[in-house]
């Protein structure tokens, strides 16, 4: 964790970047004046240069958070007819939830969600809020023969502002990197870069 600290007539501002999933702690603190943007670029093909700073009593957070989670049982089932405007709903809910959409893709059996987040909320109620209603969303839809369900569970690992044209880069060209890796080989790479002690027995696994 970086602080930078300014004196702003009598009130100590506090700047804080979180570079680790153990740094990345939740606050119980009221917000009070919401999300301030300095310099937010809105399209993915500039480089994304956002400031997403969270004023709470006295503190700012820089908090981006990569959330990836799987579809039931890692079935192929998100279909390129349909997957854009699936995004473009999971985006609604982020922005509904005051949270801000970096950047967002996927494969056939699971997402990649990119955020500024805002410690305002949990992140399992932000999750149980989007992968319900978007479940719920597509069932009504019947983009699919059965129901469509997310797997339980989800991955979130945090990363410093200077990480996020390369997270960004790294999500939009998901269908090239799978082309050398599973599914289930990219999530235990995250679990092992971020240090996250994990029993394999349980890790996802891809079926055909």
């Amino acid at each position: 964790m970086r602080q930078r600290f300014y004196k702003q007539n009598k009130t100590l501002l506090i700047f804080t970047e979180y570079y680790t999933k153990e740094e990345n702690t939740k606050t119980n603190s009221p917000v009070r004046d919401g999300i301030f943007i300095e310099k937010y670029l809105p399209t993915f093909n500039s480089p994304v240069r956002d400031e997403i700073l969270v004023r709470m009593a006295n503190t700012y957070t820089q908090l981006y958070i990569q959330f990836v989670f799987a579809v039931q049982n890692r079935a192929s089932l998100i279909q390129r007819a349909w997957k854009d405007e699936l995004y473009k709903y999971i985006t609604g809910i982020v922005q509904n939830n005051k949270h801000k959409l970096i950047a967002i893709n996927g494969m056939p059996n699971h997402v990649h969600v990119f955020i500024g987040y805002k410690p305002h909320q949990l992140i399992p109620d932000l999750l149980q809020d989007i992968k319900g209603s978007s479940s719920t969303w597509i069932n009504k839809k019947r983009f699919i023969n059965g129901k469509f369900n997310w797997q339980e569970g989800y991955g979130a690992f945090s990363y410093s502002h200077s990480h996020i044209d390369r997270v960004v880069k790294y999500i939009l060209n998901q269908e090239q990197h799978h082309k050398k890796k599973s599914f289930r080989e990219e999530y235990m790479e995250l679990l092992t870069k971020f240090e996250i002690n994990y029993d394999e027995r349980y890790v996802l696994n891809d079926i055909s």
